[in-house]
């Protein structure tokens, strides 16, 4: 099975990446979580409800609306963090992306483990640039806020699409397909994936810095 892939790209600076992240996964996973199962015979179930809250980022001009768990949030914002810590760590430069991917798995004979097959990889792909006024740093705040404002309009037309996931499983199942470890919401099966690179010659930071105080000029 192929998995289906999203990729969004942009430009940052260093003490948004958390945020930028943190607003997109956030969302994805709101839509790709459900209330907490509750079987009364193998295959008879009633799913419970899930809050929500609304969080106002600090560097971004954004608010984003995440599923009410704090230890979802408390897993997403850790793996965000080392992704992040080790993209600023290239002197505020560099580029690197950071992937969500949902997945189910299939039983082997034993001793094998189960097969992990994922089926829907969102992938976020950033560029870091360096500012140094004020003016400079409000701007990249409204206009980092307008392109999350798209992504997640986006996102919504998404997982308003009839496409695939994996059906509801009978309760011997239900570790198969969700992640049954938090104890006020049950998400698909995700796991993250990250890379990074130094700063290459051609400093897409520099080009970003330009359009901006190009902007500001106008």
């Amino acid at each position: 099975m192929n998995a289906r892939s999203q990729v969004f790209e942009m430009r940052v600076e260093g003490r948004q990446v958390d945020e930028a992240v943190a607003s997109i996964f956030h969302t994805v996973l709101f839509y790709r979580s459900l209330g907490k199962f509750e079987y009364n015979q193998e295959a008879v179930y009633s799913v419970g409800t899930i809050g929500t809250t609304d969080v106002d980022c600090d560097f971004i001009d954004y608010t984003y609306v995440c599923c009410t768990s704090d230890s979802l949030d408390r897993r997403l914002r850790s793996e965000i963090s080392n992704f992040s810590e080790q993209l600023r760590s290239n002197e505020g430069c560099g580029s690197g992306q950071i992937s969500l991917e949902f997945f189910q798995k299939k039983k082997n004979r034993w001793p094998f483990a189960p097969e992990c097959i994922p089926w829907e990889v969102w992938t976020v792909r950033l560029d870091l640039i360096n500012l140094y006024t004020e003016d400079e740093r409000q701007l990249c705040r409204e206009q980092v806020g307008d392109m999350l404002t798209e992504k997640i309009l986006y996102i919504s037309e998404v997982m308003n699409r009839h496409d695939y996931v994996p059906r509801m499983p009978s309760q011997s199942e239900m570790d198969l397909i969700f992640d049954t470890t938090f104890p006020d919401v049950q998400p698909y099966l995700f796991k993250f994936k990250f890379s990074t690179a130094a700063p290459s010659g051609g400093s897409v930071g520099n080009t970003v810095k330009k359009l901006i105080k190009e902007t500001l000029s106008l």
